[in-house]
């Protein structure tokens, strides 16, 4: 028994003493030597656009300043874009901090939030610290079940609900018409987070027309992913302004440095880049596709900047492989739970990466028998 305890809420004071993700640098740290192969956190291979660099290294003249607290610049050009009003984008220090806000604007110690189990834990890390109750819909083929998912905020009158299109960890996508049906099944007064960080990388198909008009929805993307800047923390929402209103009154309006900002800006108009990312990323996709069948495996066909590889066993057996391959020099990572743990997770690098990924998932499964 502590005599002084520290004096953190019972919410705090409850959770055990974890974080979502171990980043590679710890990883590195741990086995005391740097990956060969760095294919684990769906970060971009590929770089960042030169424009982009460039607009930070003259952004850098000023870091001594305070970034633009509503990022004005770039959120006009997202409205633009967009079709959409600019007090109908907020902008954040990437979808977790997006994410942050908007669980705590609605979570209170016993409310009901549902999501799938095995999708995005940061999402559930937020919840969880706010002493929300997680209500999780299992997957279904691979897939978030959006039929589940609605009939379990029905049933638990929860008021957030977690659906990400394309997917994260599998990399599986719905077509934009069953996301409608989702939305239409979200009630009035509740808040359906569709997280779309992998958008760029999707089928046209897979994205609903975007209708701000709609209090029930709060759409999430990223410059992490095709854009190459996961290091510089920028990501916005697209909503109701009501909802923007309400992130605002809670924020860190400061959170996003002008660095962020200016990278973010060159690197939107840079649409030539990101189209040469994407095709990069379908070659090594189909890369992966060709290493599996090779070797005898299925990999599951992808909607993101990486492949799901179903290692045919479960999930000890994946575990496995990802630690012999880990030994090797080669960081991926892995779905958390069952049975999407049978598969190993691994994020399209550049062409000698991939190469590496080959020979060593041929050597891991020799090694693990």
């Amino acid at each position: 028994m502590v005599d002084n305890p520290l004096p953190f809420t019972d919410t705090v004071a409850a959770l055990p003493a974890a974080v979502p993700f171990v980043g590679p640098e710890t990883l590195q740290r741990r086995r005391g030597a740097p990956f060969r192969a760095r294919l684990g956190a769906n970060e971009s291979a590929f770089g960042v656009s030169p424009k982009a660099e460039a607009a930070m290294r003259e952004a850098a003249a000023d870091v001594a300043w305070y970034g633009d607290a509503e990022s004005w610049e770039l959120k006009q050009a997202l409205a633009e874009a967009h079709g959409v009003p600019t007090e109908a984008i907020v902008i954040g220090a990437g979808i977790d901090g997006l994410l942050g806000v908007l669980v705590r604007a609605i979570v209170e110690p016993g409310t009901p939030v549902v999501t799938s189990h095995g999708a995005y834990p940061t999402f559930n890390y937020h919840v969880n610290g706010h002493g929300g109750r997680l209500e999780f819909v299992p997957y279904r083929d691979d897939r978030e079940d959006w039929r589940g998912l609605a009939a379990r905020a029905e049933a638990v009158s929860a008021p957030l609900v977690y659906f990400s299109n394309p997917d994260n960890p599998m990399g599986t996508w719905w077509p934009a018409a069953e996301v409608q049906q989702l939305i239409a099944a979200i009630p009035e007064g509740r808040i359906l987070v569709l997280d779309e960080a992998y958008c760029d990388f999707a089928p046209p198909e897979a994205l609903p027309p975007i209708d701000v008009t709609d209090r029930r929805v709060v759409r999430m993307r990223t410059f992490s992913k095709a854009h190459g800047m996961a290091g510089a923390r920028i990501a916005y929402a697209i909503t109701h302004p009501e909802i923007v209103t309400a992130f605002n009154k809670i924020r860190n309006h400061f959170e996003v440095n002008r660095m962020a900002q200016a990278g973010a800006l060159a690197s939107f108009h840079d649409a030539a880049f990101i189209r040469r990312v994407v095709e990069e990323v379908e070659r090594g996709r189909q890369d992966y596709y060709a290493t599996a069948a090779r070797l005898g495996l299925k990999a599951i066909p992808s909607a993101t900047n990486f492949v799901a590889i179903d290692m045919g066993r479960d999930g000890d057996y994946a575990r496995a492989i990802l630690s012999a391959l880990q030994e090797d020099g080669v960081f991926i990572r892995m779905p958390g739970v069952a049975p999407l743990d049978r598969c190993i997770r691994v994020s399209v690098g550049r062409p000698e990466e991939r190469a590496i990924l080959d020979q060593a998932l041929e050597a891991a499964i020799a090694r693990v028998g």
